[in-house]
């Protein structure tokens, strides 16, 4: 049998264990980062890559993956992050099936938004004295003054909090990090695998969930025999005397000590399915105990409010009327409502423009007068659309804003849930420097852009350089977006008062992407379908 978690751990501590056996321990305590010991060589171990989830559910084409089971709201109506990912940590000896492990925990999982966070990408950056002693061997790749553990914690942190995090690429040919670094994002569980896990003090506080993956050193043994001698063409001498000098040690002075602050031992790697089925169990009813919902919060909050005076609403000239009239009619044909579109389009994005931080500018005239002018004072402009209906207002920006840099997110309704949705995401490089421009057609709840723009929050683009443009809004999303982001400014040709118990927006304009790309919407379509991710 098990002890249940919540129970003391028994005194003097052992092993209780199921078959497969499946091992308890208590994680009171803390480890000290530890020491430096003296003499320890050892030559770089197989490695495990940091990354992404990437099995089915998905959808694959030659430039996008796209999942079909999305992220769902990691924050709450406030647009605060109200739940931090949940983060394994995997701890055991060189060869003892860590990566084997985490694999099966992710498959088991089913989860998309899953990373896997390897302590391999986090080495230091080698000089060239260490350098040489690496390229005889001689330096001590299994000592914790081997990694960087000052960015290993931060990078952990930030992902945990929900944020965007690059993440290094070590190059263990050179001994260095290579120029481009990853970028990761999105994760509703970390698995975080390493023979130093369990290390420092830090990182143990940022884990949830600890877990020792123990293999007998006889079987560690024969696994680096068959790796270094098939893969690296060593002799059988060579590697034994290496285990013998080396790794044994290493395992013996800086890892074993660390099983203790387990929470769960893994005996025999990742053929402990025992093991494993528990392991999953326990990180579903995490994931359960944090869902939320926040489209039911959004319809009952911040209403009959006056406008905020971050909105600035297009004014209702004859002929911003005028093509209102036409592509509200149900009865305008598919042509004309892409023409009439467009038109609008156009005068909102010089609109949304007029809102970009300027500075005086003075240029000199073919006459050889000066002009005093203005020009953009900023350092970039980037578009992103909320797919679909988004994509449609890429032309309009691109037609003004020369060079722009256009990014996209995917983001669709849970039918059985309905809350939105995060699917996919392609964002520009550094677009934390930049100002945005968020394009979507209509906003109903608010969702979808409370979604959007905390995307870009978690990328680090600052909440004052988003610009939030729709051709049509209802006054329960402006207020959903203004209450939870005061400082993005809000830019549409119209607001209309009311939204149905569907989410419809009344008198509205219907469903935005079928009547723009000619598809049907199905008799009981709502702002929210999932082919039209507009709230």
């Amino acid at each position: 049998t098990l002890r249940p978690p919540c129970s003391p751990p028994p005194s003097p501590p052992f092993l209780l264990s199921v078959s497969p056996s499946c091992h308890l321990f208590s994680s009171e305590g803390s480890l000290d980062r530890l020491l430096p010991s003296v003499g320890m060589g050892l030559s770089p171990r197989k490695r495990t890559t940091s990354q992404c989830k990437s099995e089915p559910p998905l959808l694959r084409t030659s430039k996008r993956t796209i999942y079909t089971a999305g992220r769902p709201p990691w924050y709450n109506e406030h647009g605060t992050q109200s739940k931090e990912a949940f983060v394994i940590g995997l701890c055991g000896g060189s060869a003892s099936g860590k990566t084997t492990v985490a694999r099966k925990i992710i498959e088991a999982l089913d989860v998309p938004w899953v990373v896997l966070l390897s302590m391999d990408s986090f080495y230091k950056v080698l000089s060239p004295e260490e350098q040489l002693l690496a390229a005889s061997n001689d330096y001590n790749f299994d000592h914790p003054d081997a990694f960087d553990f000052d960015l290993l914690t931060h990078t952990l942190r930030k992902l945990k909090q929900g944020k965007s995090v690059k993440i290094p690429v070590y190059d263990f040919a050179t001994h260095g990090r290579q120029k481009e670094w990853k970028t990761v994002y999105g994760a509703s569980v970390i698995i975080f695998e390493g023979i130093m896990s369990f290390a420092d003090k830090a990182l143990l506080q940022l884990l949830d969930m600890k877990i020792f993956v123990e293999t007998d050193s006889d079987i560690r043994l024969v696994r680096r025999l068959r790796r270094d001698i098939m893969e690296r063409g060593r002799d059988i001498e060579g590697v034994i005397k290496q285990y013998n000098k080396f790794v044994k040690p290493a395992f013996e002075q800086y890892i074993e000590p660390t099983m203790r602050l387990a929470d769960l031992v893994v005996p025999r790697g990742g053929g402990n399915m025992v093991a494993i089925d528990l392991i999953v169990q326990h990180v579903h009813s995490q994931l359960e105990e944090r869902e939320l919902s926040v489209r039911a919060a959004l319809a009952s909050a911040h209403q009959a409010q006056p406008l905020p005076q971050t909105l600035s609403v297009l004014e209702s000239t004859p002929q911003v009327r005028g093509m209102h009239t036409i592509i509200r009619n149900k009865e305008t044909s598919r042509d004309e409502f892409i023409f009439y579109s467009k038109r609008l389009m156009r005068l909102l994005i010089e609109r949304a423009l007029s809102f970009l931080p300027s500075q005086v500018h003075v240029v000199q005239t073919p006459q050889g007068e000066d002009y005093e002018g203005r020009s953009f004072h900023g350092k970039r402009i980037t578009g992103v659309s909320i797919l679909r209906a988004g994509e449609t207002m890429e032309p309009a920006l691109r037609a003004v804003c020369k060079d722009v840099r256009i990014g996209k997110i995917l983001i669709q309704t849970n039918q059985d849930t309905g809350e939105p949705e995060l699917h996919y995401l392609r964002l520009p490089k550094d677009i934390s420097e930049d100002h945005v421009i968020l394009m979507d057609c209509t906003v109903s709840t608010g969702a979808a852009a409370m979604m959007a723009v905390r995307v870009l929050l978690d990328h680090d683009v600052q909440e004052d350089k988003i610009l939030l443009v729709s051709l049509l809004m209802a006054e329960m999303g402006v207020h959903s977006v203004a209450y939870a982001f005061p400082q993005v400014q809000i830019i549409t040709t119209a607001v209309d008062k009311k939204v149905n118990d569907v989410f419809h927006i009344i008198p509205g304009i219907g469903n935005f992407g079928d009547r723009y790309f000619g598809t049907d919407a199905p008799p009981d379509w709502s702002d929210e379908d999932m082919d039209e991710p507009s709230y």
